[in-house]
Protein backbone atom coordinates (compact mmCIF):
# COMPACT_ATOMS: atom_id res chain seq x y z
CA UNK A 1 0.00 0.00 0.00
CA UNK A 2 1.41 3.49 -1.12
CA UNK A 3 2.08 5.87 1.79
CA UNK A 4 3.34 8.51 -0.19
CA UNK A 5 2.54 9.39 -4.23
CA UNK A 6 3.99 11.97 -6.31
CA UNK A 7 2.28 12.91 -9.22
CA UNK A 8 3.87 14.69 -12.27
CA UNK A 9 5.30 17.01 -10.14
CA UNK A 10 7.28 20.01 -10.90
CA UNK A 11 9.07 22.08 -8.24
CA UNK A 12 11.55 25.57 -8.15
CA UNK A 13 11.29 28.56 -6.04
CA UNK A 14 12.10 32.43 -7.38
CA UNK A 15 10.49 31.54 -10.36
CA UNK A 16 12.60 29.17 -11.70
CA UNK A 17 11.29 25.40 -12.41
CA UNK A 18 14.44 22.75 -10.88
CA UNK A 19 12.59 19.84 -11.35
CA UNK A 20 10.23 18.72 -14.32
CA UNK A 21 7.15 16.08 -14.21
CA UNK A 22 8.54 13.94 -11.27
CA UNK A 23 6.21 10.62 -10.87
CA UNK A 24 6.75 8.41 -7.77
CA UNK A 25 5.31 6.23 -5.15
CA UNK A 26 6.84 5.44 -1.64
CA UNK A 27 5.25 2.04 0.08
CA UNK A 28 4.83 1.09 3.78
CA UNK A 29 7.85 0.15 5.35
CA UNK A 30 10.47 1.48 2.39
CA UNK A 31 13.38 2.88 2.33
CA UNK A 32 13.95 5.65 -0.10
CA UNK A 33 16.93 7.69 -0.30
CA UNK A 34 17.09 11.11 -2.80
CA UNK A 35 20.59 11.54 -4.51
CA UNK A 36 21.78 13.83 -7.03
CA UNK A 37 24.18 17.22 -7.13
CA UNK A 38 23.75 20.35 -4.77
CA UNK A 39 20.98 22.58 -6.63
CA UNK A 40 18.76 19.58 -8.32
CA UNK A 41 15.83 20.17 -6.01
CA UNK A 42 15.99 17.66 -3.61
CA UNK A 43 15.69 19.50 -0.14
CA UNK A 44 12.67 21.57 -2.08
CA UNK A 45 11.30 17.97 -2.68
CA UNK A 46 11.66 17.30 1.25
CA UNK A 47 9.94 20.36 1.92
CA UNK A 48 7.21 20.42 -0.57
CA UNK A 49 6.28 16.36 0.51
CA UNK A 50 5.99 18.35 4.19
CA UNK A 51 3.65 21.27 2.49
CA UNK A 52 6.35 24.01 3.45
CA UNK A 53 6.09 24.69 -0.38
CA UNK A 54 3.92 24.38 -3.09
CA UNK A 55 4.07 22.57 -6.22
CA UNK A 56 4.36 24.57 -9.60
CA UNK A 57 2.44 21.79 -11.27
CA UNK A 58 1.69 18.15 -10.07
CA UNK A 59 0.46 16.76 -6.64
CA UNK A 60 1.76 15.39 -3.58
CA UNK A 61 -0.37 12.91 -1.74
CA UNK A 62 -0.59 10.93 1.54
CA UNK A 63 -2.23 7.64 2.13
CA UNK A 64 -5.38 7.50 4.07
CA UNK A 65 -3.69 5.79 6.55
CA UNK A 66 -0.58 8.30 7.17
CA UNK A 67 -2.04 11.89 9.03
CA UNK A 68 0.52 14.73 9.89
CA UNK A 69 0.94 14.16 13.03
CA UNK A 70 2.25 10.43 12.11
CA UNK A 71 5.42 11.95 10.35
CA UNK A 72 8.40 12.98 11.30
CA UNK A 73 11.08 15.49 10.05
CA UNK A 74 15.10 15.94 10.85
CA UNK A 75 15.86 19.21 9.13
CA UNK A 76 19.56 19.71 8.10
CA UNK A 77 20.96 21.73 11.10
CA UNK A 78 22.38 25.52 10.98
CA UNK A 79 24.91 26.86 13.01
CA UNK A 80 22.52 28.83 14.82
CA UNK A 81 20.80 25.32 15.50
CA UNK A 82 23.62 24.07 17.15
CA UNK A 83 24.13 26.85 19.43
CA UNK A 84 20.67 26.25 21.22
CA UNK A 85 20.30 26.76 24.22
CA UNK A 86 18.27 24.42 25.85
CA UNK A 87 18.10 20.94 27.78
CA UNK A 88 18.27 17.63 25.79
CA UNK A 89 14.87 16.70 27.63
CA UNK A 90 13.01 19.90 26.12
CA UNK A 91 14.39 19.68 22.44
CA UNK A 92 13.58 15.76 22.80
CA UNK A 93 10.25 16.41 23.95
CA UNK A 94 9.46 19.48 21.96
CA UNK A 95 8.79 16.64 19.27
CA UNK A 96 5.56 15.91 20.75
CA UNK A 97 3.44 19.31 19.69
CA UNK A 98 3.18 17.53 16.75
CA UNK A 99 0.56 15.50 19.02
CA UNK A 100 0.02 17.69 21.70
CA UNK A 101 -0.87 21.15 19.53
CA UNK A 102 -2.42 23.93 21.49
CA UNK A 103 -2.28 21.83 24.77
CA UNK A 104 0.11 23.69 27.28
CA UNK A 105 1.02 20.62 28.66
CA UNK A 106 2.60 16.96 27.77
CA UNK A 107 1.15 14.05 28.72
CA UNK A 108 2.39 10.90 30.47
CA UNK A 109 2.37 9.11 27.37
CA UNK A 110 4.09 11.70 25.54
CA UNK A 111 7.21 12.00 28.41
CA UNK A 112 7.53 8.69 28.18
CA UNK A 113 7.73 8.14 24.67
CA UNK A 114 9.93 10.90 24.94
CA UNK A 115 11.82 8.89 26.91
CA UNK A 116 11.94 5.63 25.12
CA UNK A 117 12.90 7.04 22.54
CA UNK A 118 16.32 8.50 23.53
CA UNK A 119 17.02 4.57 25.30
CA UNK A 120 16.71 3.61 21.92
CA UNK A 121 19.43 6.34 20.54
CA UNK A 122 21.43 6.10 23.18
CA UNK A 123 21.36 9.47 25.17
CA UNK A 124 19.22 9.04 28.37
CA UNK A 125 22.41 10.03 30.20
CA UNK A 126 22.26 13.64 28.09
CA UNK A 127 18.69 14.10 29.71
CA UNK A 128 20.08 17.65 31.80
CA UNK A 129 22.73 18.34 29.55
CA UNK A 130 22.61 21.84 27.67
CA UNK A 131 22.17 20.63 23.68
CA UNK A 132 24.74 23.00 22.70
CA UNK A 133 27.44 21.51 24.76
CA UNK A 134 27.16 18.37 23.07
CA UNK A 135 29.07 17.20 19.91
CA UNK A 136 27.65 17.18 16.39
CA UNK A 137 26.86 13.17 16.60
CA UNK A 138 25.25 13.40 19.95
CA UNK A 139 23.40 16.48 18.92
CA UNK A 140 21.95 14.40 15.41
CA UNK A 141 20.96 11.47 17.98
CA UNK A 142 18.75 14.06 19.75
CA UNK A 143 17.19 15.18 16.81
CA UNK A 144 16.69 12.36 15.60
CA UNK A 145 14.80 11.10 18.94
CA UNK A 146 12.82 14.20 18.85
CA UNK A 147 11.95 13.53 14.96
CA UNK A 148 10.34 10.24 16.38
CA UNK A 149 8.19 11.90 18.55
CA UNK A 150 6.86 12.89 16.19
CA UNK A 151 6.98 9.84 13.75
CA UNK A 152 4.58 7.11 13.90
CA UNK A 153 4.72 6.00 9.96
CA UNK A 154 7.03 8.00 8.17
CA UNK A 155 10.65 10.04 8.72
CA UNK A 156 11.71 12.37 6.55
CA UNK A 157 15.74 13.25 6.85
CA UNK A 158 17.90 16.11 5.00
CA UNK A 159 21.39 15.51 5.12
CA UNK A 160 21.39 14.18 8.31
CA UNK A 161 24.70 12.85 8.63
CA UNK A 162 26.14 15.94 7.32
CA UNK A 163 29.36 17.23 9.31
CA UNK A 164 30.14 14.06 11.29
CA UNK A 165 32.97 11.97 11.27
CA UNK A 166 32.81 8.67 9.40
CA UNK A 167 32.62 6.07 12.77
CA UNK A 168 29.49 8.43 13.78
CA UNK A 169 27.79 8.65 10.67
CA UNK A 170 28.33 4.71 10.40
CA UNK A 171 26.07 4.54 13.21
CA UNK A 172 23.74 6.75 12.04
CA UNK A 173 22.66 4.98 9.11
CA UNK A 174 22.67 2.07 11.41
CA UNK A 175 20.09 3.51 13.77
CA UNK A 176 17.75 4.88 10.58
CA UNK A 177 18.17 1.21 9.16
CA UNK A 178 17.08 -0.35 12.22
CA UNK A 179 14.21 1.95 12.60
CA UNK A 180 13.31 1.09 8.94
CA UNK A 181 13.07 -2.79 10.35
CA UNK A 182 11.24 -1.84 12.89
CA UNK A 183 8.54 -0.70 10.60
CA UNK A 184 9.00 3.05 10.18
CA UNK A 185 9.02 4.35 6.29
CA UNK A 186 12.25 6.13 5.60
CA UNK A 187 13.06 9.19 2.93
CA UNK A 188 15.92 10.34 3.00
CA UNK A 189 18.27 12.94 1.35
CA UNK A 190 21.85 12.49 0.86
CA UNK A 191 24.95 13.23 -0.86
CA UNK A 192 26.01 9.91 -0.05
CA UNK A 193 25.71 6.90 -2.88
CA UNK A 194 27.67 4.27 -1.27
CA UNK A 195 25.29 4.69 1.95
CA UNK A 196 22.21 4.34 -0.70
CA UNK A 197 23.21 1.57 -2.61
CA UNK A 198 23.35 -0.17 0.70
CA UNK A 199 20.22 0.53 3.12
CA UNK A 200 18.04 2.00 0.24
CA UNK A 201 15.18 -0.17 -1.00
CA UNK A 202 14.41 2.04 -3.70
CA UNK A 203 16.73 5.31 -5.24
CA UNK A 204 15.43 8.34 -6.48
CA UNK A 205 18.17 10.54 -8.36
CA UNK A 206 17.47 13.59 -9.49
CA UNK A 207 20.00 15.31 -11.90
CA UNK A 208 19.90 18.52 -13.60
CA UNK A 209 18.37 16.83 -17.00
CA UNK A 210 17.12 13.54 -15.81
CA UNK A 211 15.33 11.87 -13.19
CA UNK A 212 15.84 8.12 -12.35
CA UNK A 213 13.47 6.16 -9.53
CA UNK A 214 13.49 2.53 -9.11
CA UNK A 215 15.06 -0.18 -6.90
CA UNK A 216 18.64 -0.12 -5.80
CA UNK A 217 18.83 -3.52 -8.14
CA UNK A 218 17.69 -1.65 -11.35
CA UNK A 219 19.85 1.82 -10.16
CA UNK A 220 22.87 -0.13 -10.04
CA UNK A 221 21.78 -1.05 -13.66
CA UNK A 222 21.74 1.99 -15.16
CA UNK A 223 25.02 4.16 -16.50
CA UNK A 224 25.22 6.20 -13.28
CA UNK A 225 25.09 3.00 -11.29
CA UNK A 226 27.58 1.34 -13.56
CA UNK A 227 30.11 4.45 -13.02
CA UNK A 228 29.74 4.50 -9.12
CA UNK A 229 30.38 0.82 -8.91
CA UNK A 230 33.28 0.95 -10.95
CA UNK A 231 34.95 4.15 -8.60
CA UNK A 232 34.50 1.94 -5.70
CA UNK A 233 36.26 -0.77 -6.93
CA UNK A 234 38.83 1.45 -8.33
CA UNK A 235 39.08 3.19 -4.86
CA UNK A 236 38.90 -0.15 -2.98
CA UNK A 237 42.09 -1.00 -5.70
CA UNK A 238 44.42 1.76 -4.41
CA UNK A 239 43.88 0.96 -0.80
CA UNK A 240 45.06 -2.52 -1.58
CA UNK A 241 48.29 -0.66 -3.12
CA UNK A 242 48.86 2.08 -0.19
CA UNK A 243 48.28 -0.77 2.40
CA UNK A 244 51.21 -2.74 1.30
Amino acid sequence: MWQLKCSDVSLGYEGKTIINHLNFQVSAGDSLYIIGENGTGKSTLIKTMLGLRQPIEGTIEFGEDVKPTEIGYLPQQTIVQRDFPASVWEVVMSGNLNHSGFRPFYNKKEKERAEANMRKLGIEDFKKRCYRDLSGGQQQRVLLARALCAAEKMLLLDEPVAGLDPKITGEMYELIQKLNEEGITIIMVSHDMAAACNYADHILHIAHKQVFFGTKEEYLNTETGKAFTESVKMEALGEDKNDR
